[in-house]
């Protein structure tokens, strides 16, 4: 594969900061544009326990639209058509994605790593793409204002990289977002979540499965021969929790998910737990001269719909159809493109998050403060007295708000 002669003496087109869903998939449309681009990734490999792996339609259509979906659809997954749960004793039908207008009328379940992974070796076919694994970006380079490179730790130790444009894209704990000073608007969130996996049964229904009990929340994904789970607190609740024993927690989930009753004695320990803080927020401005903040570095979301993944994809798709035409011509970018992916994408962001927050407060609060029974709210009720409505929380669910599309011609392309 040809090199990057320009990246290996100390300067690249684009650098991105982190190797996840928002900087791979812009990493990957950037090559395949014909843009010189290098991807940053602080770990050895993408395998990380507990991070999102829910593929909606949205994306779905995006691998299509860039030939990719079969090849990627080739890859161990599991496919959801409906949501599913349980208020109380009440079995309920939330959404059902067969209707969607997309190639692919479900949600697709498949380990974040494997997304990754696919993308890294796609984008790999391309010369002007390189990914560097073991490589953290802990700074930013400066000329006045404007950001004009980063320094990277590596296994060898610390260098310097110029760069006509950065982007962030390392996460909701963003260094990069730091070292720009970037303002941050906290909206709260007063849910945490456990996460855990349980082993997975052939007889067991493939599906989303959401419960609501009197003071409890569980969700259990299906990731083929694993159940992963999702058991939501109050915020600060963990504390409690603990102190009541595992073995109290373990009754908690059988009593919830009786199904799985003699696979909780799986959580062998609290270790075999792992605590999500859940933050909701998002930066003020996305961006200043020479870098842009994409996916969960500029906006965190709440993991309610497991919408996390397909807004990052969504900005990257914007990021690249709104900033290849400059990226093609010589000399710095301006602000002027920035500040477009940053309107395009900054309305969607606002209308997720303020539904989640909205869900957040009115139903997820309420359960968990609950000491009673539960009654199946008004909204609940008309999606099972009137099937069709389903297709309203399956569309912002599976599609969002403004989903994009690809309009950036591959390399040697019009």
């Amino acid at each position: 594969m040809a090199q990057l002669a320009s990246s290996s003496n100390g300067h690249a087109r684009c650098c991105i900061a982190g190797g996840g869903p928002a900087g791979m998939m812009l990493g990957f449309l950037l090559a395949r544009a014909g843009i010189e681009v290098v991807v940053f990734e602080k770990h050895a490999d993408f395998l990380r326990d507990f991070r999102g792996d829910t593929i909606h339609p949205s994306t779905l259509e995006v691998m299509h639209e860039l030939g990719l979906l079969d090849a990627f659809l080739k890859r161990p997954h599991s496919e959801v058509q409906q949501a599913n749960g349980q208020i109380g004793t009440q079995p309920v039908h939330i959404a059902d994605f067969s209707h969607l207008p997309t190639r692919c009328k479900f949600i697709a379940f498949m380990p974040q790593w494997d997304f990754l992974d696919f993308l890294a070796e796609e984008g790999k076919r391309f010369p002007f793409f390189r990914l560097e694994m073991e490589s953290e970006v802990v700074d930013l380079l400066h000329e006045g204002e404007r950001v004009v490179g980063v320094k990277v730790r590596t296994k060898s130790g610390e260098r310097a990289l110029r760069s006509d444009l950065v982007v962030a894209a390392d996460g909701r704990h963003s260094i990069v977002r730091e070292c720009a000073q970037l303002e941050r608007l906290d909206l709260g969130a007063p849910i945490d979540a456990l996460w855990l996996r349980l082993s997975k049964r052939q007889d067991d229904k493939a599906q989303v499965f959401g419960r609501l009990d009197t003071g409890r929340i569980f969700v259990m994904l299906d990731r083929g021969d694993y159940w992963q789970c999702a058991f939501v607190i109050r915020k600060g609740g963990y504390d409690e929790l603990h102190q009541r024993g595992l073995e109290s927690f373990r009754d908690e989930i059988a009593r919830l998910a009786p199904f799985v009753r003699e696979r909780v004695a799986e959580l062998v320990s609290w270790d075999d737990i792992k605590l999500l803080t859940v933050a909701v927020d998002r930066l003020r401005r996305w961006y200043r001269p020479g870098l842009l903040c994409i996916g969960d570095a500029a906006h965190a979301m709440s993991p309610i719909g497991g919408v996390g993944i397909n807004l990052a994809v969504q900005d990257a798709v914007a990021a690249a159809n709104i900033l290849v035409p400059h990226l093609r011509s010589a000399g710095a970018i301006g602000t002027e493109p920035l500040a477009r992916v940053q309107r395009r994408r900054g309305l969607p962001t606002r209308l997720t998050q303020r539904l989640q927050l909205l869900i957040q407060d009115r139903v997820m609060t309420r359960v968990l403060a609950s000491s009673g029974p539960l009654a199946v709210p008004l909204a609940i009720r008309l999606l099972q007295r009137w099937p069709i409505l389903r297709r309203i929380p399956a569309r912002l669910i599976g599609m969002g708000f403004r989903p994009e599309h690809v309009r950036t011609p591959a390399f040697g392309g019009n």
